[in-house]
């Protein structure tokens, strides 16, 4: 979303990340400058609370499933998108939940 309305830059999260975010950078350094909700639990809350407001941003695009605000308390600007996948050619995902689970 950042991109697509012209943001001037994209800050990488990776170095304001704590706790399991962090880990899952480091196990999975292809992520990029995406910040990973890895979970709801409350300690993963308190981590992904931490690694936002420790970064130094101008505004925040959530694009999660959940409204994070209602969960956690963030200190800088933020703007929540949605969005729909659109399955473009073969296997789609129910294809592949059909092979993987049957029926």
């Amino acid at each position: 979303a950042a991109r697509r309305f012209g943001a001037a830059e994209i800050v990488d999260p990776r170095p304001y990340a704590v706790g399991s975010i962090k880990t899952t950078y480091e196990n999975y350094p292809t992520t990029g400058d995406v910040l990973p909700a890895m979970g709801y639990g409350e300690q993963q809350i308190q981590e992904l609370e931490q690694t936002i407001n420790n970064a130094d941003v101008d505004l925040v695009i959530i694009g999660t499933p959940i409204d994070l605000t209602r969960v956690l308390k963030i200190d800088k600007p933020f703007q929540r998108v949605r969005y729909e996948l659109q399955e473009i050619g073969q296997p789609t995902l129910e294809d592949l939940l059909k092979q993987k689970f049957g029926k």
